[in-house]
């Protein structure tokens, strides 16, 4: 009789698992790769029909999505040679750079919200999931529940409400306001990953180390946090690609001094119209920091979906 394993796989449903995987990661990545191709492309070869699978890159979208053009007369470009390459590109359609685009001013009001908020989240999901996890507190289960069902709500239903409370308290259009109202709708998330997180690790090593003369703050800090830095990763994350995609409330409360990327770059007009390689530019760039983000924490992410799957 030949060995047979229960719990090992044969080498046709590795094979087998193995290209499913490969499939899906590559239809997946099809779009960002479309994407990205489209920010080398010129705005004609954008709109083609068929699509142009091979075409003559360019670099006129990131010019288009950096900088700021005017359009001039004939005796004044002749009179004015181009400063630079991307003076060349735009002295085309007739046009001189002016100045810089209000792209990168959006981009970095991403990255102060969206990284803002996520920090603000995993600090008071921590505390609040260690509470829940190690104290007993009153109606534990209905206060978990309330705090879940704020991530119910669709953005859309309290829209209304918090554009007018946000007008009466001066944080319509600021980075503060934004912060807050994103640390409020991930906070729910955080809590109850973090709790599930916390609750995996053994109370026998805060015990010890309060025995050892560890306040409890101390035993929190120097005990639970390492043990939880696997969850607190995979949470980040999470709460990173919400706060970096959200559309909605980035639109109504803002217009000018906080306004993010997503409502920014859909806005970019070309010479006839909607500029499509400078949107394209603009979403390749605006998918590198949470990608390079992942990337770092992926060990974590793989291990915080998995964590506390076999209880003991």
């Amino acid at each position: 009789m030949s060995a047979y394993s229960v719990t090992e796989p044969s080498t046709r449903s590795k094979w087998f698992a193995g290209s499913l995987v490969i499939l899906y990661a590559l239809i997946t990545m099809i779009p960002l790769a479309w994407i990205m191709l489209t920010g080398f492309k010129s705005p004609s070869d954008a709109i083609s029909y068929p699509p142009k699978v091979v075409f003559e890159p360019t670099l006129e979208g990131y010019v288009n999505l950096f900088t700021t053009r005017t359009r001039q007369t004939q005796d004044f470009l002749e009179t004015n040679p181009p400063q630079n390459w991307a003076d060349e590109i735009v002295r085309e359609y007739d046009m001189v750079i002016v100045g810089p685009s209000k792209f990168g001013e959006r981009f970095l009001n991403s990255v102060i919200i969206g990284f803002g908020s996520t920090f603000l989240s995993i600090f008071l999901g921590t505390l609040a999931a260690y509470a829940f996890s190690r104290f007993k507190i009153p109606l534990a289960d209905d206060l978990l529940f309330f705090i879940l069902s704020t991530r119910m709500m669709p953005p859309i239903a309290v829209a209304i409400p918090i554009f007018l409370m946000y007008r009466n308290l001066g944080l319509s259009d600021t980075h503060l306001g934004m912060i807050l109202l994103y640390t409020a709708v991930n906070i729910s998330l955080a809590v109850w990953l973090l709790k599930g997180f916390i609750d995996e690790i053994p109370r026998e090593y805060e015990e010890a180390a309060l025995i050892d003369g560890y306040t409890r703050f101390q035993a929190f800090y120097k005990v639970v946090l390492p043990q939880a830095a696997t969850g607190i990763a995979s949470t980040a994350i999470f709460c990173l690609i919400f706060a970096w995609n959200e559309y909605a409330f980035a639109v109504l409360l803002t217009s000018a001094t906080a306004q993010t990327a997503p409502p920014f770059i859909p806005t970019i007009i070309g010479v006839g119209g909607l500029d499509w390689p400078a949107v394209a530019a603009g979403a390749t760039i605006f998918l590198l920091p949470v990608m390079i983000f992942t990337i770092l924490l992926r060990k974590h992410l793989l291990r915080g979906i998995t964590f506390g799957a076999v209880r003991k």
